[in-house]
């Protein structure tokens, strides 16, 4: 089988990473197209991955209209020659959808946001299926196929992550230090379009330091103020320094999710919380405690001064994690079970959708 993969964000390369090399491992043939887009690119050449660039991320709706057109035709030129047997695509990836009709071949989207109107419209009408995380709130009809997990679980779940503490070594800390991670974000996707995250950063590092160490991870540029708390960690090592964080407050949508599956404390703020927040994180909340979500930057930093005092915070973490990882399944092995066993995969789901807890 020969699969076309396109990665638009750095969040599907690891998404996908293991999925490819499986896939690979078994025999199939799989072409990775890539957008650069933040650490996108930095991340494939980390993992050892070939891929063509196909554009690059741009800011507002003009510039994105335009890129689309683009790269759906570089993308398309590429599917030409290379002839897949299907394409495969993460979060909002019109593109996938979009050759993948022009060609009469099958694109499978994994979907974890109900979020991004402008992003669903170009991809769902065009795609051939849609898997989305089992706390989803849209329904998208039959081509919707619902899994048990979190995108995050392609690539954290035990079965594959396994911490490298050396990443302490490279910061001058031990496995004893206190240290906290803030992350920011840029708020340049469609979906982010009116919305905002925290705006009082420094009050936030001020107010967190007397505790532990302050590391920032920021996808935006930050005042001079801030340079010291900046970390230097290449980015498939981010992951090694979450899991030993004591905490991680930020706006990210992503990487708060990271945490809550490693078992990190994490409070979220950003404008997206309320009634209408995304299924997720409500879930992560209200069922498995794992996460904090706040729209108010004040109760948002308040709540992080009371968890890094709390006594046994690990321990609770560990086991509300161990009951999270019990429910839900591996999604690499999910995925890579659907991709190689379509469309035999697609029938199986919609008649014995618990045939998926095989790949707990």
């Amino acid at each position: 089988m020969r699969i076309l993969f396109n990665i638009c964000h750095p969040a599907q390369v690891h998404l996908f990473k293991y999925v490819i090399r499986g896939l690979e491992n078994k025999g199939h043939e799989c072409k990775i197209t890539a957008i650069d887009k933040d650490v996108s690119l930095n991340l494939l050449d980390a993992y050892g991955f070939d891929y063509e660039v196909v554009g690059s991320a741009r800011s507002g709706l003009f510039s994105k209209a335009v890129e689309l057109i683009e790269i759906d035709k570089r993308v398309y030129n590429i599917a030409k020659y290379f002839k897949p047997d299907i394409l495969v695509g993460g979060s909002g990836n019109a593109y996938s959808a979009h050759i993948g009709k022009l060609i009469g071949k099958p694109s499978i989207i994994f979907e974890d946001s109900e979020k991004g109107t402008i992003e669903h419209l170009l991809t769902n009408p065009f795609a051939t299926v849609i898997c989305t995380t089992s706390s989803f709130k849209k329904e998208l009809g039959a081509k919707q196929v619902l899994f048990d997990g979190y995108k995050e679980l392609a690539y954290l779940h035990p079965n594959r992550f396994h911490p490298k503490q050396a990443v302490l070594d490279e910061l001058g800390l031990s496995g004893e230090d206190i240290f906290i991670i803030l992350r920011f974000v840029a708020w340049d996707a469609d979906h982010d379009i009116g919305h905002k995250g925290i705006q009082n950063k420094i009050e936030f590092v001020k107010g967190l330091e007397k505790y532990g160490r302050v590391l920032i991870t920021s996808e935006e540029k930050l005042g001079p103020e801030m340079d010291k708390y900046r970390v230097s960690v290449s980015p498939e090592k981010l992951h090694d320094l979450l899991y030993y964080t004591q905490m991680l407050v930020g706006d990210s949508q992503t990487m708060t999710t990271e945490a809550a599956v490693l078992g990190v404390p994490a409070i979220r703020c950003n404008s997206f919380v309320g009634n209408n927040d995304m299924s997720n994180f409500i879930e992560l909340e209200q069922k498995y405690n794992l996460i904090f979500n706040y729209s108010d930057s004040g109760e948002a930093l308040k709540k992080a001064v009371e968890l890094i005092n709390k006594p046994e915070r690990k321990e609770e973490w560990d086991k509300k994690r161990e009951r999270l990882l019990k429910e839900k399944i591996d999604v690499t092995a999910f995925m890579t079970w659907f991709i190689e066993s379509y469309p035999d995969s697609f029938k199986e789901m919609k008649e014995n959708p618990d045939f998926q807890y095989n790949f707990r």
